[in-house]
């Protein structure tokens, strides 16, 4: 049996905690492996060459690297995440990692002792394997190009939190290519080049050519943000920039050479799979290529709208559905994607392939009851669907609030708003709470305004802002203090567990409806409107239902928690769609009173005071 969840923190509960106390309950004793992606196990080779060649952008990462080697000389899995004091986001982790392209697989001289290969040793003798999606998406797109798999073929397949398979899979049955890569190569490329064959290149000049071409291309891509294909038609300088880097990397002395090592050789064929990447996406700019493929887009089945991933394969385009192109500018650098528009003849096509059971599970996968944007988006015509309520007793021991004076989403005023009411539960609750963005924008905003009404009010109330630190140290740092209050935005809006009275308020900005920039969004949209169909309804409403679902499912953890939910957008009972947004979420009572959402804080009366909305209060049905 393979079970696969969303994140690797989720792995290592499943391992360690959960899966023995199942096979403990059951008296079976079946036996289990954890298969993780291979940048989470240290590779000794590569520890072993930077630690020597001792090239670092960073001092400190010579002492870590340090503790890292001293880490896997008695580690027996050689997982990250078992490395003691030392941060899984430590950067130094670069440098004692290997990747997809830089790995020599069985020409390593370490091979016998690697990390990895002994995981997917231990994974193919289990009884259950728990991966994560990525991991699983990665195995298929391997399979797809016919490249030995990751995983052993199984029986039985779970996924838990399967809501996040679309957008996962949407990631690895695409293409990308990103100057973060071209820039390690750029690197790998002088460091190997010199130690290798110092004589048969000037490597410096070809690493330095392939530099300054990723400077010209972040230079010409412009201010962060998304480009959709029409814009990118229009960007000449950006596509003659991308052209630059295809002839960089053309480098025939790397080839001459790339028989004098490993390292060499390995450098040789990321050379041309970057090059082709960057051909494939130019050429998928053509406008009648692009006419092409998206004739085929009426038929194509709708998928939803899509935290780093664990394995990088050669990805495969789906040839049911058509491609999306586009590029993401960052701050400091530029990713070209070209994503299928639908992933569900992937999935249908593998799940044909063998016949084995396929379990797809999460608390958040119904909308409003109805399971029909998740089959559809996974291509799952005949399929069983389940549903059971919460066993918590929200009717008594939780409250939705809906203020009512946020106004407009879109005003200039509404951060403002949302502080306003915000901070009297935060006041009264004395912290303990979440603050859930749908945005970074609006982060900053509620951690400068929130900041300033803590500051004012001299209450020992200590704010956590995203960006601070890691995640995990956040949520950690919230467990532990006396009053804290946590702002931030995707990243906290699942996967988070605070069991009790520690966080027993959370507070979400407003509906969590995609950005409109996103070009997989505007293009699955417009692939709907051609077929006829309601991209609203059909696209947007349920990927906005299942995020609000996630965010609100961090207040009540277990069956004595207690707290408020406060959702600081009006559309939700004032717009007749909010019928189906309530509807998917627990059975909260509803209130739009700010006596009653104070008076049911903890610290306050305690008693369920509010009473349920009214008939204007709640949303009607249909659609404006």
């Amino acid at each position: 049996m393979l079970l696969s969840t969303g994140t690797r923190t989720l792995q290592d509960q499943l391992f360690h905690r959960d899966l023995p106390r199942v096979r403990e309950a059951l008296g079976v004793g079946a036996t289990m492996a954890l298969l993780k992606g291979r940048s989470n196990y240290v590779c000794r080779h590569h520890l072993r060459r930077n630690l020597a060649e001792g090239r670092f952008e960073r001092r400190e990462d010579v002492a870590v690297l340090r503790r890292i080697e001293r880490f896997a000389a008695i580690s027996a899995s050689g997982d990250r995440s078992e490395a003691p004091g030392i941060a899984e986001d430590a950067p130094a982790w670069a440098h004692a990692t290997s990747t997809r392209e830089n790995c020599l697989g069985q020409d390593c001289p370490d091979f016998a002792d690697c990390f990895v290969f002994k995981a997917r040793q231990a994974a193919q003798q289990a009884d259950i394997v728990v991966v994560n999606h990525h991991l699983f998406c990665a195995d298929l797109a391997l399979r797809d190009e016919g490249v030995a798999e990751l995983l052993p073929t199984t029986d039985a397949l779970i996924f838990d939190e399967a809501h996040q398979l679309p957008e996962i899979a949407t990631q690895f049955f695409g293409r990308s290519v990103s100057t973060r890569q071209l820039a390690e190569f750029a690197r790998d490329l002088l460091r190997v080049g010199l130690a290798d064959a110092r004589d048969a290149a000037d490597w410096a000049q070809l690493a330095g050519t392939i530099e300054q071409g990723l400077r010209v291309l972040r230079l010409a891509a412009g201010r962060p943000g998304r480009l959709d294909a029409q814009q990118l038609r229009g960007h000449a300088a950006l596509r003659e920039a991308v052209g630059d880097l295809v002839a960089a990397l053309a480098l025939p002395a790397l080839a001459a050479a790339a028989e004098r090592s490993r390292d060499l050789a390995r450098l040789r064929v990321r050379a041309a799979e970057l090059a082709q990447g960057l051909r494939s996406w130019l050429a998928g700019l053509d406008p009648d290529a692009d006419a092409q493929r998206f004739r085929s887009a009426l038929d194509a089945p709708a998928g939803a709208p899509g935290e780093a991933q664990d394995e990088s394969p050669a990805q495969h385009e789906d040839a049911d559905s058509p491609s999306i192109l586009w590029a993401e500018v960052h701050q400091s650098g530029v990713t070209l994607h070209r994503t299928p528009l639908s992933v569900a003849g992937t999935f249908r096509r593998h799940r044909e392939s063998a016949a084995r059971a396929w379990i797809f599970t999460s608390a958040t996968l119904a909308v409003a009851g109805r399971f029909d944007h998740f089959t559809s988006a996974m291509g799952l015509e005949e399929v069983r669907t389940l549903c059971w309520e919460s066993p918590f007793d929200f009717a008594q021991r939780a409250l939705l609030y809906v203020p009512r004076h946020c106004g407009d989403p879109a005003s200039p005023r509404f951060a403002h708003q949302v502080a306003a009411a915000a901070w009297p539960l935060i006041e009264a609750n004395r912290g303990r709470a979440f603050v859930l963005c749908t945005s970074l924008r609006m982060v900053e905003q509620q951690a400068a305004l929130l900041g300033e009404r803590i500051r004012q009010s001299g209450l020992e109330i200590e704010l956590l802002v995203q960006g601070q630190a890691s995640r995990p140290a956040l949520i950690e740092r919230f467990r532990t203090l006396r009053s804290p209050v946590l702002v931030g935005s995707a990243s906290f809006w699942e996967g988070v567990d605070v069991v009790g009275p520690q966080l027993s308020l959370v507070i979400i900005d407003k509906l969590p409806f995609a950005a409109p920039d996103d070009p997989i969004l505007r293009a699955r949209i417009d692939a709907m409107r051609r077929a006829g169909g309601d991209p609203f309804r059909e696209i947007q409403l349920p990927a906005a239902a299942m995020a609000l679902k996630q965010g609100a499912g961090r207040l009540i953890r277990s069956e004595t928690d207690r707290g408020v939910l406060a959702i600081c957008d009006e559309r939700l009972l004032a717009r007749p769609y909010g019928r189906r947004l309530v509807a998917s979420l627990p059975p909260f009572p509803i209130t739009r009173d700010e006596e009653d959402a104070l008076a049911f804080c903890v610290v306050g009366a305690g008693a369920l005071s509010a009473t349920p909305a009214t008939s204007d209060d709640r949303p009607a049905a249909g659609r404006s």
